[in-house]
């Protein structure tokens, strides 16, 4: 994980950022990045099942050549991993301009809700 939300101790959020900008090459890494993010997913709800508290897990993506010409099928599995719920938000590109705002206010709402 590359970040946690408020700490690394009962988190309310965790985040993941995958940029790969002028690889040389490309195969494996990216194949990794799908990986490790569906890795994620199954940690996070492992550590949900344990503690019983949510936490929610966005995926941040960008380098349009990595994944909008030379990776589509990579990003179909990342879209699945959407889909089917080991992600619960897809941020890509210069989307996190506005996006990251919105989500930190989502994680402050669960986090004072979990405090009471």
């Amino acid at each position: 994980m590359d970040g946690a939300f408020p700490d690394c101790v009962n988190q309310v959020a965790l985040w993941e950022f995958k940029c790969y900008y002028y690889t040389t090459t490309f195969g494996s890494k990216i194949s990794d990045a799908v990986y490790i993010a569906d890795l994620d997913g199954y940690e996070r709800a492992d550590a949900e099942g344990q503690t019983g508290m949510p936490i929610q897990l966005t995926l941040f993506i960008d380098a349009y050549s990595t994944w909008m010409e030379q990776g589509k099928s990579y990003l179909c599995r990342i879209v699945d991993l959407l889909q089917r719920g080991a992600i619960d938000n897809l941020i890509v590109g210069a989307e996190v301009e506005t996006e990251i705002p919105q989500i930190v206010e989502e994680w402050r709402a669960a986090l004072t809700d979990r405090d009471g």
